[in-house]
């Protein structure tokens, strides 16, 4: 045999046993590809923004955008791996992680995914990752939706199988999970409460509070340069 050849061999048996270790706890790091679209990516953010918003006072859930689900029975990082666009698990600790690895979390899947369709991904949403949170994952609630074409669908894991989610009066579709609302609103997917009130983001509170303080601003002047037309002065009020 000659050098090469040996080389060559050397590093198949090298590559095969890389693949087939047994990493470590922690030392499994998430392998998606990047985001298809910028939509995609905002769609994430918005959703991951707004649940970490309104949750920010609990420590008992894990929300997450494009990360590797690995859930191999067998505890291998070559074999048994899904990336869902967004999810969220409940009853688990609120800290930063590399990836969700399932023998790592008491077994624990996601309680709600959302897959974002595109072009090259919808057969596979609509399907394939379907029947896979639905008997493997046994997640109980899951959404696709298509910020192109707005295509919007939710269903519930009743007895082993998915039921369409029925929409309430403004669109909405209940997650029973999250115990919230999630609808359309200005071309992408958000939240809403129980009351069919919107989820805001930090950013969008900051610009209602300036926006109140302003018009409170206004008022002050408006009362200040009437009380002066009547000879008073408001500073002595």
């Amino acid at each position: 045999m000659s050098l090469a050849q040996e080389l060559e061999n050397n590093q198949e048996t090298i590559k095969d046993i890389t693949e087939n270790v047994i990493l470590p706890p922690g030392d499994l790091y998430s392998d998606e590809p990047p985001l298809e679209t910028e939509l995609h990516l905002e769609q994430i953010m918005l959703l991951l923004k707004c649940l970490k918003w309104l949750w920010r006072d609990r420590n008992d859930f894990y929300a997450a955008g494009n990360l590797t689900i690995y859930y191999s029975h067998k505890k291998r990082k070559d074999e048994q791996f899904r990336g869902p666009d967004f999810f969220v698990v409940l009853d688990t600790e609120r800290k930063t992680r590399k990836s969700w690895v399932v023998w790592e979390e008491d077994g624990k899947y996601p309680n709600l995914i959302l897959e974002i369709l595109s072009e090259s991904t919808v057969n596979t949403d609509r399907g394939l990752k379907k029947n896979l949170y639905q008997n493997t994952f046994r997640t109980p609630d899951y959404f696709w939706f298509d910020p192109y074409t707005l295509e919007f669908a939710g269903f519930h894991l009743v007895d082993g199988k998915y039921q369409p989610l029925e929409p309430n009066n403004q669109g909405h579709l209940w997650s029973q999970q999250l115990e919230l609302y999630l609808g359309i609103y200005q071309g992408l997917v958000r939240f809403f409460t129980p009351q069919g009130e919107l989820v805001p983001t930090p950013e969008e509170i900051a610009e209602s509070e300036r926006q109140q303080k302003e018009i409170a601003q206004q008022k002050a002047e408006r009362l200040a340069a009437k009380l002066r037309e009547l000879n008073i002065d408001p500073d002595t009020i």
